[in-house]
């Protein structure tokens, strides 16, 4: 399959998020594994030029980069992976213009290859293989655990021939079969941006996050 180029990231993130659901997340490890799930939820930040304070590019340092948030304002294709609640990496694809931030965070997946290698992700190899396979990646933490996704892979070009991460192409979704609502786990993030419907995902999907 081809991999996305960076013209179909340097779109506003919303139009991004919604065209990503469906393409496949490919993660090569070293010594040759792959890891892949098909992108069945995201979110989308800070779309266009107004203010989104649910977006680290906007929420903090006046809208302007910081040594967190630079990777955000471009160039498109580059992977955002941060860090939060002191546990969890987020993947994120960067997304629009060169110097706005822009971002689509990958929500969930379903799984395609090397489903046994996501259980030791998830759980180290003396794991049970007892966990509903609908968890294994259904939600943002849980697919960054399960892909081996961290902060090495800050910045990493999804476009590159030879690099250890991309998405690939596929068939656009049916737009009847994607499903929109408020974004999750916004904290104390004011309104109009908490209540934002950028959040999208699949229709019957039993691996989205929530329901």
């Amino acid at each position: 399959m081809t991999r996305l180029d960076e013209n179909f990231y340097a779109r506003p993130a919303r139009v991004v998020a919604q065209a990503l659901l469906g393409k496949k997340l490919v993660r090569l490890m070293g010594d040759g594994r792959l890891l892949s799930g098909l992108i069945v939820e995201t979110e989308a930040y800070c779309d266009g030029d107004a203010p989104d304070l649910a977006c680290h590019g906007d929420r903090a340092n006046g809208g302007k980069p910081t040594p967190r948030s630079q990777i955000m304002f471009g160039p498109a294709g580059h992977a955002y992976v941060y860090f939060t609640y002191g546990m969890h990496w987020m993947f994120n694809v960067v997304t629009g213009k060169t110097g706005q931030a822009n971002a689509v965070l990958v929500r969930a997946l379903q799984p395609v290859d090397g489903v046994e290698w996501m259980q030791v992700g998830r759980d180290g190899p003396e794991a049970a293989s007892g966990r509903p396979y609908h968890q294994l990646t259904n939600g943002p933490a849980k697919l960054t655990r399960a892909l081996a996704i961290d902060q090495s892979l800050n910045g990493a070009n999804l476009c590159d021939a030879a690099g250890v991460i991309w998405i690939e192409s596929a068939a656009d979704v049916d737009p009847s079969h994607i499903c929109t609502g408020p974004r999750i786990g916004l904290g104390q993030t004011p309104e109009p941006w908490l209540s934002m419907p950028w959040r999208y995902w699949l229709k019957g999907n039993p691996f989205v996050s929530r329901k």
